[in-house]
């Protein structure tokens, strides 16, 4: 830190408690002056030579009264920098050792510049010294600049009428604009990584290196620099950016915390603060991270900022771009709304990867907030899940997880609800991890069940791994001797008629595909797929739950009868 030494007398001011400063000499002190609760018994010819502003007061100063040789008392009521600031002048007019720093500059130039100590007064006088110390050395070093603008806060607007904020601001943007190969003073970077992407030297200045000096400064002295960096247009976007997140993580409480449990006692202060650091974000798409703003947008509604509604915008247009962490502590409704702005801006866009992201992101929420069944209702749950119903996904399997995971928490939903949930599952594409899990899931309706077990048969003969179906999943007995009643039910006419007619067209395709005997192959594949059904059926006898309507025929008439049923198959 730069500092000046004015003077060359020893430092003989003494203290008499906490309220009396006085200068021991052999003649008697003749005025008094009082600034704030602190009384100063000085000598009149040192003060009145160097300011103006105390021999007017002086001089107006009534003292008929008083006998001679008695003290005058004034009183400035409105000095800038109080006591601390009038016992520096007093000092310099006493020609005592005064130390000026980065600290005390500021509110010393404002004293003096109260007090009258100009160059029309005497020669050499503390304003001009000042001035010299600041221009040719306070603000030519980086650190010392930022706290002589934190100091300039408490002094305004004396500071601002100087022009001492605005000297500041420039040397501060002046030097965060310069070219990194010409930085040559010390700053503070404690980041592992940084902008450059691991291609800077290690030795070389990196393109963020001004961004944490600056995380001190209050939301109002920040704002303006940041202002001023961004008018001289040499920073990018990028670098302004990660900037703002690092001011971020270091001002608002529990900003780069999955939790929401941060207290904060002046909600105020910080609606200012975050609503502040919305506006600062510049327009440039990525200029900042998608995750920075999602947890920006977090803040902004936990502490009701003005600003919530074009920030939820930006977040989600790039909602492809967040993680399951960033969004988890939104509300399903604040989802809600992401997704909706989502499909809104890439409506006209045939985007697949942010579509896919986007739906695998959903899935996963869907799945975590299912764990919270008072926020998640089943209402919920599909108006989510069907916003995103048709975006491409590479499997199904993070849809199976959040039905799964919903049924599990909401085990007295009924047999129609759950099977609208499971309609927003494809089980043609589930993994073989996926199926293994479904067909012993006691929660999943039977069709469903006969459903994947279908599928997976589909798959192994056309991947020539299997004639006879012997590849097809077997559900034991015990994983399916403690059938629910709606999963019992939901082994009606309807959904056997249904899976007869899915039956007969896959034969039918089957058949015209195939390059071997027509014989041949209704046996190979037809074969499997009945004895699934068969172990099912006779499950079903087991449990005592037999329907006897004519739709309900055994097993082995599925063959028969899926010809005639083939127009009413379903797709799935």
């Amino acid at each position: 830190m730069k500092f000046m030494k004015l003077g060359s007398k020893p430092d003989s001011f003494q203290s008499e408690g906490d309220n009396v400063r006085y200068v021991p000499s052999e003649l008697a002190t003749d005025v008094i002056v009082t600034i704030g609760d602190v009384k100063f018994y000085l000598h009149k010819f040192p003060l009145l030579s160097k300011s103006a502003r105390l021999q007017k007061l002086i001089a107006t100063s009534s003292n008929e009264d008083n006998e001679i040789h008695q003290e005058d008392e004034i009183e400035i009521a409105d000095l800038p920098g109080g006591p601390a600031s009038f016992e520096i002048c007093a000092k310099f007019c006493y020609g005592m050792t005064v130390t000026l720093n980065a600290y005390n500059v500021v509110a010393a130039r404002c004293a003096a510049e109260f007090l009258e100590m100009h160059e029309t007064v005497e020669k050499g006088n503390l304003v001009y010294k000042i001035e010299v110390f600041l221009n040719s050395s306070i603000l030519q070093t980086w650190k010392d600049s930022i706290i002589v603008l934190q100091t300039t806060r408490a002094l305004s607007p004396y500071a601002e009428e100087l022009k001492l904020t605005g000297l500041c601001l420039d040397s501060i943007a002046s030097k965060a604009s310069i070219d990194t190969s010409k930085v040559e003073w010390s700053y503070t970077y404690s980041k592992k990584k940084n902008l450059d992407n691991g291609l800077r030297k290690p030795h070389a200045v990196p393109r963020d290196w001004w961004v944490e000096d600056l995380c001190d400064l209050h939301i109002d002295l920040y704002k303006r620099v940041i202002n001023t960096i961004e008018a001289r247009g040499r920073v990018s976007a990028d670098v302004i950016g990660e900037a703002l997140h690092a001011y971020a993580i270091k001002r608002v409480p529990g900003f780069s915390k999955s939790s929401s449990s941060v207290q904060i006692t002046d909600v105020g202060k910080y609606r200012a603060l975050v609503g502040s650091i919305i506006e600062l974000v510049p327009y440039e798409k990525q200029s900042v991270s998608s995750s920075f703003l999602t947890k920006l947008l977090r803040a902004s509604i936990f502490l009701g900022c003005d600003e919530e509604t074009g920030l939820m915008n930006r977040v989600g247009e790039r909602l492809d771009e967040a993680s399951l962490g960033d969004v988890m502590l939104y509300d399903v409704d604040l989802m809600q709304s992401l997704v909706d702005v989502f499909l809104k801006r890439h409506s006209q866009e045939n985007d697949v990867a942010a579509k896919t992201s986007v739906a695998k992101l959903v899935d996963g929420y869907l799945a975590e907030k299912s764990r919270d069944s008072d926020s998640l209702t089943l209402q919920k749950f599909l108006a989510l899940a069907e916003m995103i119903s048709s975006f491409p996904r590479q499997s199904h399997d993070g849809v199976y997880r959040a039905i799964d995971m919903f049924l599990k928490l909401h085990p007295e939903i009924s047999k129609s609800e759950k099977k609208r949930l499971c309609r927003l599952m494809d089980c043609r594409k589930l993994s073989a991890e996926a199926c293994a899990h479904a067909v012993q899931n006691e929660r999943l309706p039977m069709r469903v069940v006969v459903q994947v077990l279908f599928f997976e048969q589909v798959k192994a003969n056309n991947n020539g791994t299997s004639s006879t179906g012997d590849s097809t999943p077997e559900i034991t007995p015990a994983s399916r001797s403690t059938n629910t009643e709606d999963d019992r039910e939901s082994w009606d006419t309807e959904d056997i008629k249904a899976l007869r007619g899915e039956l007969a067209s896959l034969r039918l395709a089957k058949n015209q595909q195939q390059e071997d005997s027509k014989g041949k192959l209704v046996k190979g594949g037809g074969l499997g797929v009945s004895r699934v059904f068969s172990k099912l059926w006779s499950s079903k006898e087991r449990g005592g739950d037999m329907m006897s309507s004519s739709g309900t025929s055994s097993p082995g008439s599925v063959n028969d009868d899926s010809k005639s049923s083939s127009s009413t198959s379903k797709k799935h």
